[in-house]
């Protein structure tokens, strides 16, 4: 872990307004310094030249299956669905993350130092996903603990894998995550009282205790819907539980921009180039991001999968393109994507104490023009082509 200078090109903290030919300093691990031209650059420190370049905070997707649905896409590496059951709460994603997953190369090799990876959507509630750094060898390396969220999911995905057995309609989706979540705080209420008594639960419930911090709002209800119904039904449960919620995609929330705004809704958007292959998917439209970003939504931009995460940025030029503001692009894939997973703390800016998480563009990160020419993580270069 070296200690580095990075200057002559135009910084982007998304902290505040860009630095022209600035300094970037890097230190154990950390940002070090973040200033102008005149910035001093101590002595020991090996300078980067960024001269006619673009440096920015690395690149994070708030919600991605990245070494849960692994690549190649074969039956082998297809870790992310468990479709024993639409109640799915006790699984760990963190379990079926492969480190030597090929496409992390690939995605770091874009701009991205971290990524919110976890199950997909096929049930109700799908497990636990995490913020993980793309970069170790073993999970334990890789997965930030305490940024744990529960995936759940509606519409046609958890309606069709368990039609005839669990649910089969939209109504019965709801219905039987009501009861889940409703078990659960029977179960919580127990194990409360039994502990107060200092007994023992007779039986543990592996589901209903992995619910627990989420009734509680310590873990974020991670809620995929696309359609705008989908949306609502997933906003009046979330209240009915008092959760912690995140709408996952959010297709068709351009239709109700004023109802997620008034009630304060975080959404992770996303892909824009999502096709017509579902029915709930017939209405996606570019514009999305703009139209809630302007209502006031707090928007993150998403690519939804593996490998395609490399192609983000490009997707957010394209919601630049359908009248979405560039500064707000850029924040939707750095800091407030980190805010929305509980890491605004550590990473998605450049500045001074936060980790040194670090990507370099020949360009504007959202022209598909550019390339991503340097990736640093935690101060560590893993990539470098200036």
């Amino acid at each position: 872990m070296g200690k580095y200078a990075i200057k002559g090109g135009s910084v982007w903290t998304m902290a505040g307004d860009n630095i022209n030919e600035g300094v970037v300093l890097v230190a154990d691990g950390k940002i070090a310094g973040v200033g102008a031209a005149d910035l001093a650059i101590p002595e020991g420190y090996e300078v980067i030249d960024a001269t006619g370049k673009v440096v920015i905070p690395g690149l994070i997707d708030p919600h991605s299956h990245l070494s849960l649905f692994g690549d190649p896409s074969v039956w082998a590496t297809s870790d992310g669905n468990e479709k024993s059951g639409a109640i799915q709460a006790k699984l760990r994603g963190m379990d079926s993350l492969n480190p030597q997953d090929p496409a992390i190369k690939v995605v770091r090799e874009g701009g991205f130092t971290a990524v919110y990876t976890g199950p997909g959507s096929s049930n109700l509630i799908g497990g636990t996903g995490f913020v993980m750094k793309l970069r170790g060898s073993t999970a334990e390396e890789m997965v930030i603990p305490g940024t744990e969220g529960m995936k759940m999911a509606l519409g046609e995905n958890p309606k069709r894998n368990y039609e005839g057995k669990t649910n089969g309609t939209r109504m019965g989706n709801a219905a039987v995550l009501r009861e889940a979540l409703y078990k659960a705080q029977d179960y919580m209420n127990a194990k409360e009282r039994a502990e107060a008594e200092g007994k023992p639960l007779p039986n543990k419930d592996l589901n209903s205790e992995a619910l627990i911090p989420v009734l509680k709002g310590e873990m974020s209800a991670r809620i995929h819907a696309h359609r705008a119904d989908d949306i609502m039904t997933a906003i009046r449960i979330s209240e009915e539980f008092g959760l912690d919620y995140i709408i996952e995609h959010c297709t068709e929330g351009y239709k109700i921009p004023e109802v997620l705004a008034a009630k304060k809704v975080r959404a992770t958007v996303g892909p824009l180039n999502m096709g017509h292959s579902k029915q709930e998917l017939w209405d996606v439209s570019w514009k999305n991001p703009a139209v809630l970003a302007e209502a006031g939504v707090q928007v993150s931009l998403q690519m939804d999968t593996s490998a395609h995460t490399i192609y983000l940025p490009i997707m957010a030029g394209i919601a630049v393109k359908e009248g979405m503001k560039h500064k707000d692009a850029m924040r939707g894939i750095t800091i407030v994507a980190a805010e929305m997973l509980g890491v605004g703390d550590r990473m998605g800016s450049l500045e001074v104490g936060k980790d040194a998480d670090i990507a370099i563009f020949s360009g504007d990160p959202l022209s598909n023009f550019s390339k991503c020419q340097f990736t640093m993580i935690d101060g560590v270069v893993y990539f470098n082509k200036l």
